[in-house]
């Protein structure tokens, strides 16, 4: 895999990116498509399913606006992902058995270690939305 190659591939998809993240129901269509994608598909991504779960996660809660606080250029790397991951036009095509979804494992891993740090204030965020208050 030429990962060159790969990185100037999903160099276009962080253009249309950060114009769909200014349309959250654009955003949140992507996210909900992302998810079919990958449950349809689970047994082929799950080195990387924990991960895949947290940017879901993330997009969605900006989309829906309850947690803005992520630096925009994370976020649009992080939907720049997503759209890489649902689109036919990757640089493998998914239905080439076993190595379809490679090129979608390394760019959304490659988008997860570069937003690492924001997604673990994300985590934190989200750890303490679940504790109850009496």
């Amino acid at each position: 895999m030429n990962h060159d190659k790969l990185k100037k591939s999903f160099k276009a998809f962080t253009k249309t990116a950060s114009n769909l993240v200014k349309d959250k129901e654009k955003t949140m269509k992507t996210v909900h498509d992302s998810i079919a994608k990958a449950t349809a598909n689970k047994g082929a991504l799950t080195q990387i399913w924990e991960q895949m779960q947290l940017l879901f996660s993330v997009a969605k809660d900006y989309a829906n606006g309850s947690y803005t606080t992520i630096p925009k250029g994370s976020i649009v790397a992080i939907v720049a992902a997503l759209l890489y991951f649902i689109s036919p036009l990757g640089l493998i095509p998914d239905f080439i058995a076993v190595f379809g979804f490679i090129d979608d494992a390394f760019i959304l891993s490659l988008v997860y270690k570069q937003v690492a740090k924001d997604l673990e204030k994300y985590q934190a965020w989200k750890d303490k939305q679940n504790i109850i208050h009496i």
